[in-house]
């Protein structure tokens, strides 16, 4: 199983960017953590972050048939990206949308996900464990 990690617009300013939020590790100890996770299960996993929404785009599109399955942070992009839902929507992979913050429990504008109704699940609020639990669940669903 080969999976890639997608994070989207500020991920990279992670352990200085609201560290009462997002955690005081950076975005290097994010990837080690799903790579380890990852390599623990047998699962082959590639990470990329970027903050240019058409990247994350092509990034989506180009996974199509090239990897079983795609855990996604989209960052803000998650609240009003047409044009990300419809990528993921018209890829035949299945997608997991992750948060590191509960985003429900956040800013108002945070509460609604227009990329997670294309996505098989949601999984939000459990800090970096978010991702591993993404993993999990694309592996369960490819077995």
């Amino acid at each position: 199983m080969k999976i890639l990690v997608i994070n989207g617009a500020n991920m990279n300013l992670l352990g200085k960017r609201e560290p009462d939020i997002y955690g005081r590790e950076d975005y290097a100890a994010l990837c080690a953590r799903i790579y380890a996770h990852a390599q623990s299960r047998g699962i082959a996993v590639e990470c990329f972050q970027s903050n240019h929404e058409g990247a994350i785009i092509d990034a989506i599109q180009e996974a199509d048939g090239m990897f079983d399955g795609i855990v996604i942070n989209p960052g803000a992009y998650a609240h009003y990206s047409y044009a990300i839902r419809d990528a993921i929507k018209a890829i035949t992979i299945p997608v997991v949308e992750v948060h590191i913050s509960d985003i429900e429990k956040r800013e108002e504008f945070r509460h609604l996900s227009v990329t997670a109704p294309v996505c098989i699940a949601q999984i939000r609020g459990h800090g970096f464990e978010s991702y591993t639990m993404g993993i999990d669940l694309l592996a369960g669903a490819k077995q």
